[in-house]
């Protein structure tokens, strides 16, 4: 579980302290955490599935409500238009997904990937390498740990699409923090601390929600993007021979121009076809972008040739919209929306006058240019029954949303189908 905007919570990190309403926990004390209703509690509390959660993930019978739920929900299937997927970055997390409900993953975030213990080593040296050749040996290595994530997700997803988003988040998010973890990473890596640092300090940005991330990584050190994308394809591959319906997508992320997207994805292409052709099979590879600058919604219709789909990402285009950062906007939101400034949170529910507006716009524009453009969205919002609405009105295709909201965006989906009159429900 996680919990957002807790503005009352000081982190200390120098003292190992979490200070909140006059008390202070340190390091190694425990706390259990409330998700669904936004609390922190002191202690530990015994964790507990529900009841609909397990008849769900696991099959079987259950009680009177729980059988009932999975009967609407196949009610709901059967009215809705909006197809519904999954954000997940792991094989386990897509297997929930699909029981759950899920036609496939909207959004595979690789960055998570590379925070796991055993491979980020190799990113940071990746990170810290000043050219192209001193990132070829992490680089080597990070390729068949990439694969194997991605052998695992298109195994538990076979035969529905995965959506796989390149490299997204600045670089210097890769690297520890303050002076000590960065000396032990020079010890590590067996080179000087001052180097360590001098690279660190290089890559920290004023704002890296617009700096140097995204496809402008990908265009700079395309060596990065070209090992994701050789991994996808490996992985893909690797199924298609075991017997399986690998169907993988591919997106650029952060693209605002263009030149961004064709640029890379013929890049994107070529390394495709080329693994395809070494491992001497093909399979069917979308490539695609994420809608989340104003200035590719607004320009969608020189986009849209080069892309086989658009996918929105809601979280930042609110923010580039808004000017609002959703890591900073605890001290001032919650009084916009009890004052009437905003009628509701616009990271929560799609903000329709102004953020719809640029979906509706990137859609219409899109699809003019390329009728069967696929569309859909992966930002939070793609779990939100009121977001849900707006979405099928405008004709996404479909939405993404965390595993565990997959249910109600399902629920959410068939009502906006009823309610827009795609399929009128029979009197019962």
């Amino acid at each position: 579980p996680c919990i957002v905007g807790a503005g009352d919570l000081v982190v200390d990190h120098g003292k190992g302290e979490v200070r909140v309403n006059g008390k202070t926990f340190a390091e190694g004390d425990e706390l259990s955490i409330d998700g669904t209703a936004g609390q922190v509690i002191a202690g530990k509390l015994k964790p507990q599935e529900s009841e609909v959660l397990q008849v769900l993930l696991q099959g079987g019978e259950g009680s009177p409500a729980a059988m009932a739920l999975v009967r609407i929900l196949g009610w709901a299937d059967e009215h809705r238009r909006l197809r519904v997927r999954a954000n997940a970055d792991t094989p386990e997390d897509a297997r929930h997904a699909r029981a759950f409900g899920a036609q496939g993953i909207g959004l595979c975030r690789t960055e998570h990937m590379f925070f796991a213990e055993d491979r980020i080593s190799q990113v940071r040296q990746m990170i810290l390498a000043d050219d192209a050749e001193g990132r070829k040996g992490p680089l080597a290595k990070l390729l068949p740990e990439q694969r194997g994530d991605f052998e695992g997700i298109f195994e538990a997803m076979d035969g529905l699409p995965v959506t796989v988003r390149l490299l997204d988040p600045p670089l210097h998010e890769f690297l520890p923090s303050g002076e000590r973890a960065l000396a032990a990473l020079a010890e590590e890596m067996g080179v000087d601390k001052a180097t360590v640092e001098e690279r660190a300090s290089a890559l920290e940005e004023q704002n890296p929600m617009l700096g140097h991330r995204g496809c402008r990584l990908g265009i700079t050190a395309p060596d990065i993007y070209d090992m994701q994308v050789e991994a996808i394809a490996r992985a893909a591959a690797a199924r298609k021979k075991a017997g399986g319906d690998p169907r993988p997508e591919i997106m650029i992320p952060l693209a605002g121009t263009e030149a961004e997207v064709a640029r890379l994805k013929e890049r994107v292409a070529e390394t495709v076809a080329s693994v395809y052709a070494d491992e001497g099979v093909e399979v069917d590879t979308l490539i695609g972008t994420m809608i989340e600058i104003p200035r590719a919604a607004l320009t969608a219709d020189r986009i849209a040739p080069h892309a086989d789909f658009f996918s929105f990402g809601t979280n930042d285009l609110t923010q580039m919209t808004f000017g609002f950062s959703r890591d900073d906007v605890g001290s001032f939101l919650p009084y916009y929306v009890e004052n009437g400034f905003l009628p509701a949170d616009p990271f929560a529910s799609i903000d329709v006058d102004g953020v719809g507006s640029l979906v509706r716009t990137a859609c219409e524009k899109g699809r003019a240019a390329k009728p069967g453009l696929h569309l859909g969205v992966c930002g939070e919002h793609g779990g939100d029954a009121a977001s849900i609405g707006f979405f099928d009105e405008v004709g996404l295709d479909y939405v993404s949303c965390s595993p565990y909201r997959v249910p109600v965006a399902r629920l959410a989906a068939a009502r906006a189908a009823l309610q827009h009159g795609v399929k009128e429900m029979d009197t019962v």
